[in-house]
């Protein structure tokens, strides 16, 4: 089963966060190191069977030309018309327009969520009791990090045990479901606990994902690369027994 991603970030987001990750000046981006961590999230996603589009592959394209330039020693007998200028340079313009857009996007978001908490002149007052901790949704990126630390923390004994049950992401999805209904909120790393096979470990991911893609759950963070929590989406609650994959 492929999960299609068209509904979470681009090539774009992943280097901006990839960059921010990295505590990187977005200005002296070092493209070997970064060229090398974009390919390693690319193929991570490919072993996952996740549907990349063509946008990943030509950025790939990109920081790999880039990367050849930079490393390339000029030719001294090449007659230039022009001095060429930073190759890097025409990337770092795209990265900050971009930056800049997915900013005003979010300060936009903000303003509608600090509105919800306006009531009209008369409306019965509400006792909210303590103001719970902003969260704010974990990208596609902050989930692929947190998966891979947990591939990497799970033993390898757990992966050679034999399985008799078949995992498919349709019943994963109904078991995450059904858990988040008696649990509000849950931790992400939680979800693998009881995972008995590295098959079981990528169906519940792929699973996790599919549920997001269709709005069902959601996936936040208190901080930048925080501990992610999973919970139902509260603008798509249904009653007990109405969710269908």
């Amino acid at each position: 089963m492929k999960i299609k991603l068209e509904v979470f970030e681009g090539p774009l987001d992943l280097l901006l966060y990839l960059i921010r990750k990295e505590e990187i000046d977005i200005y002296d981006i070092p493209i070997s190191k970064i060229t090398e961590q974009y390919l390693e999230y690319l193929e991570f996603m490919k072993l996952l069977d996740l549907n990349i589009a063509g946008e990943f592959i030509l950025m790939a394209a990109t920081l790999m030309h880039i990367k050849s330039k930079m490393l390339l020693p000029p030719d001294p007998n090449e007659v230039k018309e022009e001095e060429e200028g930073d190759p890097r340079l025409e990337l770092v313009q795209k990265l900050l327009e971009y930056k800049k857009f997915k900013e005003a996007a979010g300060q936009l978001f903000e303003k509608e969520l600090r509105q919800k908490d306006v009531f009209a002149r008369g409306a019965n007052a509400i006792d909210a009791g303590e103001d719970p901790k902003p969260c704010f949704e974990a990208s596609l990126f902050d989930l692929i990090t947190a998966f891979n630390k947990i591939l990497k923390d799970i033993p390898k004994e757990v992966f050679y045990e034999v399985i008799k049950d078949e995992f498919t992401v349709e019943g994963k999805m109904h078991d995450i479901f059904h858990l988040l209904v008696s649990r509000p909120v849950i931790y992400f790393s939680d979800l693998f606990q009881n995972a008995k096979s590295k098959f079981e470990v990528v169906t519940i991911f792929l699973a996790i994902l599919e549920l997001i893609r269709l709005k069902e759950i959601a996936a936040v963070q208190e901080s930048v690369f925080g501990e992610i929590k999973v919970e139902r989406n509260p603008e798509n609650i249904k009653p007990i027994g109405s969710f269908t994959a």
